[in-house]
């Protein structure tokens, strides 16, 4: 073995996800751990017995299964740890027509994502209660091209359920304070949602919230036809304002951990901060979407982009930004919310008939290290925002970081080339997407889970629980 590890990679840019920036580094691997960090120039004589250059987004069988190789990386590419995504819906069982396992995670690791943590709606069963988890977990395996773990729901008259997913491996917890659009997973009250914080505050388990009013939402007139506008003017800020100030509230009264998922309304960003200075226990991400679209530039009819809560005004936007900036937003994940062309209407353009969910797992790194560029941020920045801090969210620890102990999950990214989105290339099941003709930097030149490089044909994703991350 080279220098007694299965892979050495010699990498002169390295993002380890511990905010110290860019250093150059060896990195050793052995069954699928890192288990050296070296300086690059003592690594600079290891002998190797195979070397393989950068790789191509599809490296050749043969060369991943190469025993006792040095992986040396040039100074075009950055080596980054996989990414994290911890919101995303994959609909399989019950929905596989809009998106599976199989599609869902080859799109991942197309995008350089090593681990997502699949939301516990859009499949059937709901993933509400142990069995329904069991029947999840049968669908997913052997189809999974990166590691995947799997959130539980919280839904009215489940609280006796919740100890028991805990104990059987789920990452956490999520709820609706509005209508979900799943008959199987209907929203919580004001009531349940503070029972809950209570019981996963004993667990230690995060509840993550989407926060948007429904009792609020009940006086305001849907929105029909193709007009963006009246979209927005049917979803204001004020439905996510009032059902933060509610969730940072219940986690006040009762020590729950909460999280806010897709903060599209930079007007709760003062109420985060504050609660958080009171000690309450709330943290928030916010999507891509929210990040790079702006509703100025959303044509009438493109409900590709829509998504609940809504893309909102560009002024919002750059609030969302400076909410990165100051550490009030945690992290960036892609909502990844799939469903089939029909669903979208696509060809009727109607804002109130259309699915609310914009698919972008596969482009969710290039999408926001293009928009984080332009404003001054770093590699080390989004590293953090998509890798790091999700991992800590679903409490994994061995993800999101390149250090000894971590599994050997990496992106190789090239982060000043550029490419146009072509729905063509896209792996998710279904290549609806806002994005297509976009130029965006950044190319993920590969991805590598746990010492292997990842390829279409053949899933090693493993399924993660709660008691061995």
């Amino acid at each position: 073995m080279a220098d007694g590890f299965d892979l050495l990679i010699r990498a002169p840019r390295v993002i380890t996800g511990g905010g110290e920036g860019e250093i150059a580094a060896a990195i050793g691997i052995s069954q699928g751990r890192i288990t050296a960090i070296t300086p690059l120039d003592r690594a600079a004589g290891a002998a190797a017995t195979a070397t393989m250059p950068t790789p191509p987004a599809t490296p050749p069988a043969a060369a991943t299964r190469t025993a006792a190789t040095v992986l040396d990386l040039d100074s075009g590419v950055v080596l980054l740890p996989g990414l994290v995504d911890s919101h995303v819906h994959v609909c399989e069982p019950g929905h596989t027509e809009w998106e599976g396992f199989a599609t869902a995670t080859r799109a991942a690791a197309a995008g350089g994502i090593t681990t997502l943590v699949d939301m516990p709606l859009d499949s059937v069963p709901s993933t509400v209660s142990v069995a329904a988890l069991e029947v999840k977990r049968r669908a997913a395996a052997g189809q999974c091209h990166v590691d995947v773990g799997f959130w539980g729901g919280v839904i009215p008259g489940n609280l006796a359920e919740l100890a028991p997913l805990h104990r059987s491996g789920v990452l956490g917890f999520k709820c609706f304070l509005i209508d979900s659009g799943s008959i199987h997973f209907p929203a919580v009250a004001d009531r349940e949602l503070a029972e809950a914080l209570g019981v996963l505050s004993g667990l230690g388990s995060p509840l993550l919230v989407h926060a948007e009013s429904g009792l609020a939402a009940a006086a305001v007139p849907a929105a029909s036809g193709p007009g963006y506008a009246d979209y927005l003017a049917s979803q204001p800020r004020g439905l996510e304002n009032l059902a933060i100030a509610q969730v940072i509230e219940a986690a006040r009264a009762t020590g729950g951990r909460a999280h806010v998922v897709h903060l599209s309304s930079s007007d709760a960003l003062p109420m985060i901060e504050s609660a958080r200075r009171d000690g309450v226990a709330v943290t928030a991400e916010t999507c891509p979407h929210y990040l790079v679209l702006t509703a100025e530039e959303i044509p009438d009819g493109a409900t590709a982009a829509k998504c609940s809560p809504p893309i909102r005004e560009a002024a919002n936007r750059e609030l969302l930004w400076d909410g990165l900036r100051d550490g009030i937003v945690d992290l960036v994940v892609s909502d990844h919310s799939p469903s089939t062309p029909a669903m979208k209407e696509l060809d009727s353009g109607d804002f109130g008939a259309a699915w609310g969910g914009i698919s972008s797992l596969q482009l969710s790194l290039p999408l926001v290290w293009t928009a984080a560029l332009s404003r001054g941020f770093s590699l080390s920045d989004v590293t953090g925002w998509m890798s790091t801090q999700p991992a800590r969210l679903a409490g994994l620890r061995r993800k999101g970081r390149i250090a000894v102990g971590c599994d050997a999950d990496f992106c190789v990214f090239a982060p000043d080339e550029s490419f146009v989105v072509d729905p063509d290339q896209i792996h998710h099941r279904h290549p609806v997407t806002p994005y297509s003709g976009h130029t965006l930097t950044g190319v993920v030149r590969g991805t590598i889970l746990r010492g292997e490089w990842t390829e279409p044909s053949r899933p090693r994703g493993r399924l993660l629980t709660r008691n061995a991350t």
